[in-house]
């Protein structure tokens, strides 16, 4: 894998692997290598596959070792640009946090949703809580820092920006990100009666479109 420094892999239990890499892009790039090859048949038996910011954990690997040392040497190719169907999120940009996100990018409050649902974002990995995807695809200069004081309670359908990342809160919970608007229909996030009930999995690609008027 090219870059400044090459993936390391360690072992995680008695069947896993964990595999740090340098920085988000390549993790993508490696977790797409590691589906392409999968679906190839070229990769060992792996039960499953988890991207995180940085590392990917690849679970029920019957032989670890031997599946480490030749992931030592895979030359990793950079990650073709996405050509799959498109998750679409409607969102009514009415944030308690809107003027702050607004100011911090140097526009006006109700230019917000026009510039934040311009873009095409990716679900780089999921966590935190089930449904709840990372989305990575805002540009550097519009990145911005949680809050200094998380919020005890952000209701399920908040849709909220932190540092890189743009994610839709699928329940209630604690939370610090900086909120500027909400999913009318946040059930559809996580549904246990749909066969994959995540609505945001790693990979899907993910357009945010305004409503009411607020683009």
């Amino acid at each position: 894998m090219t870059g400044e420094r090459p993936l390391s892999v360690r072992t995680a239990g008695r069947h896993a692997l964990l595999v740090d890499l340098p920085d988000a892009e390549r993790t993508a790039a490696f977790h797409a290598e590691l589906l392409r090859r999968r679906a190839a048949g070229t990769l060992p038996p792996v039960e499953e596959i988890v991207p995180g910011a940085r590392t990917v954990l690849l679970d029920g690997v019957s032989d670890p070792a031997a599946l480490a040392r030749r992931l030592a040497h895979w030359d990793v190719p950079a990650r073709a640009a996405d050509t799959g169907g498109v998750a679409e999120i409607p969102v009514r940009y009415d944030g308690p946090d809107l003027a702050d996100v607004a100011a911090l990018w140097g526009i006006r409050p109700q230019e917000v949703a026009a510039r934040h649902s311009s873009y095409t974002y990716r679900v780089a990995f999921c966590g935190f809580a089930p449904g709840f995807g990372y989305l990575t695809g805002l540009p550097g200069p519009l990145h911005v820092p949680r809050r200094d004081t998380p919020r005890t309670r952000v209701p399920a359908g908040a849709v909220g920006l932190a540092g890189p990342y743009t994610a839709v809160y699928p329940r209630a919970t604690p939370g610090g990100w900086q909120l500027i608007g909400t999913m009318p229909d946040p059930g559809r996030l996580w549904d246990l009666t749909r066969d994959e009930p995540a609505l945001l999995t790693p990979g899907t690609r993910v357009r945010f479109v305004a409503e009411d008027g607020t683009a």
